[in-house]
């Protein structure tokens, strides 16, 4: 899928929003990304999920054992792409803060491991989850998600295959600009 067909699908789902956001990352954006609409159509995620597994190098594939994605975000797009690999697929929850295993979910020692996410902004959350895999034992080997907010300047350690990468601005908070702190700020993300 090219970059534009990728947005297609974002807007075609009312996903690509505009506004005041602040992000889970604690920056904020007068664009977000709500990647729960877009991938609402099974036909949709699905098609998403291949064109993200065709991002990954040809070699890697069959290497993969296990694809894990941190709840909430993840969680979809992970399923999905587990299922386009034909391998199961588990997430990770932060029941108290940091990401876990849970509901049964574990990795054997070794297992390699396909990270999957929604958006990429600054990559924190990636990296705690990448750390509660190796925790639980597992070994990543790369992570894929469907949106690069960083535009490809985020080192998440492991290689990185994002569908798109976008170059939406973020502010810190001390740093808004007028037009954007005119506006009220909603938080649509999972986390708090």
């Amino acid at each position: 899928m090219t970059d534009d067909e990728v947005l297609a699908e974002f807007r075609a789902s009312h996903a690509l929003l505009e506004g005041h956001f602040r992000l889970s990352s604690g920056r904020h954006s007068a664009w977000y990304l709500q990647c729960a609409r877009v991938l609402m159509n099974g036909e949709r995620a699905s098609r998403l999920a291949r064109a993200l597994v065709q991002k990954l190098p040809r070699e890697l594939r069959p290497r993969i054992d296990v694809v894990v994605s941190p709840a909430m975000g993840g969680l979809i797009i992970g399923h999905e792409v587990g299922r386009a690999l034909e391998r199961d697929a588990i997430f990770l929850e932060r029941p108290e803060g940091t990401f876990e295993l849970r509901r049964g979910f574990a990795l054997n020692p070794g297992d390699r491991v396909l990270m999957v996410e929604d958006v990429v902004t600054t990559g924190l959350s990636s990296r705690e989850a990448i750390k509660a895999v190796e925790a639980a034992g597992g070994e990543v080997l790369g992570e894929v998600a469907l949106v690069d907010r960083s535009a490809g300047a985020v080192d998440l350690g492991v290689p990185f295959y994002p569908l798109v990468e976008i170059n939406f601005p973020t502010y810190a908070p001390e740093d808004l600009p007028p037009e954007l702190a005119e506006r009220p700020v909603t938080k649509p993300g999972s986390r708090a």
